[in-house]
């Protein structure tokens, strides 16, 4: 989730995935169950290895829950903002969403035979999703455009669900909703066992996600803040529907993310969680806040466990979720903390040994 350089496979920027749903529990037997509300275990980052990104947030939670403390945050104002892809689940080789546009688009083509003839359709039905790379922003809006539109927010939540119940990561070879990184769904539970919010910031789509942010991070629908298209109050018969159109309506990314936090919250967060460039104005926007402010970026440096990319690191630059040098620069600059995922996690998945 990129700002100024959006984060893309050739044209793939998050303003083309604008996706959108209510949430349903209709796949809940396959989401993740985060623990049970106000537990307070021995350790409750038992995933992280001790070391100063884990120290940080522990340190963090103490100064601002502590009543002595001149960092003390009263409850109501205890916010904390969690970007999603890259920073909650896998991002890599492509978005969740971006997959669930292609799948969508090989299901309806029976019904759309000239799409056999006729770019970008035709390279996706000829699944050379190598050729993907040369795909333009347009390719990609007119993809989102045809599988993600044209109908209400009722029937596109019931294809979102039933996609989640079937589709697989390609490397993984399991539900998106299983790969979720376990250190990351324990800092959400930490934070909120003493009395934050959690809400989820995202570029992605802003209906997508709430379709099972809450079966699978804890976070309801209300606290899903992400981008979205146009929808219209329409009549079906005697039913009022909200109908989706091919428009967008919101970017929640890059400096939109500090935009979106003021009209859809309305506070600033005391802490803020992301991974790419993408991020930098919402952990910007925290920082700026007096007293203790939490600003953490997730960098993907291992291959062996989940992805390695930067081009922060002098890892490769894959141009999806880009951690650049710059930004790592900014983070050391303004005392962020960088979370190693080789080294500071003993575990990435919930499914991974203890």
């Amino acid at each position: 989730m990129q700002a100024s350089n959006p984060a893309q496979v050739g044209g793939l920027r998050r303003r083309s995935l604008i996706l959108g749903v209510a949430t349903t529990a209709a796949f809940a037997s396959k989401a993740l169950h985060v623990p049970a509300r106000g537990q307070t275990p021995a350790d409750p980052l038992a995933s992280w290895n001790e070391g100063p990104a884990k120290q940080a947030i522990l340190s963090f939670v103490r100064a601002t829950t502590d009543p002595s403390n001149k960092n003390f945050v009263v409850v109501k104002d205890r916010i904390a903002t969690f970007d999603q892809d890259g920073t909650l689940w896998v991002e890599h080789p492509l978005y969740a969403q971006a997959m669930f546009a292609l799948d969508r688009l090989r299901a309806m083509a029976p019904d759309h035979p000239e799409w056999n003839s006729i770019e970008p359709f035709k390279t996706v039905l000829s699944g050379d999703l190598s050729a993907l790379i040369a795909f333009t922003e347009k390719d990609w809006a007119e993809i989102v455009g045809v599988t993600h539109a044209g109908m209400s927010n009722d029937a596109f939540m019931d294809i979102v669900a039933s996609w989640l119940q079937t589709a697989e990561h390609p490397r993984f070879k399991r539900p998106y909703t299983q790969l979720v990184y376990q250190p990351m769904l324990e800092v959400m539970e930490h934070l909120r066992a003493n009395g934050f919010k959690t809400y989820i910031v995202t570029g992605g789509g802003q209906e997508f996600v709430r379709v099972y942010a809450e079966h699978v991070y804890g976070v309801p629908p209300e606290q899903v803040v992400g981008s979205s298209i146009v929808t219209q109050y329409q009549m079906k018969g005697d039913q009022p529907i909200l109908m989706r159109m091919p428009k967008p309506f919101f970017i929640d990314d890059g400096v939109g993310k500090p935009i979106g936090i003021n009209m859809f919250i309305g506070k600033r967060p005391y802490a803020a969680f992301g991974n790419s460039d993408g991020d930098r104005a919402m952990l910007e926007w925290t920082a700026a806040g007096a007293g203790a402010r939490l600003e953490m970026l997730v960098h993907h440096d291992d291959p062996t466990r989940e992805y390695a990319y930067g081009p922060a690191g002098s890892l490769p630059d894959t141009k999806l979720g880009t951690f650049s040098d710059a930004l790592m620069a900014e983070s050391q600059s303004h005392g962020w903390s960088v979370i190693s995922m080789k080294s500071d996690w003993k575990r990435i998945f919930p499914f991974d040994p203890g």
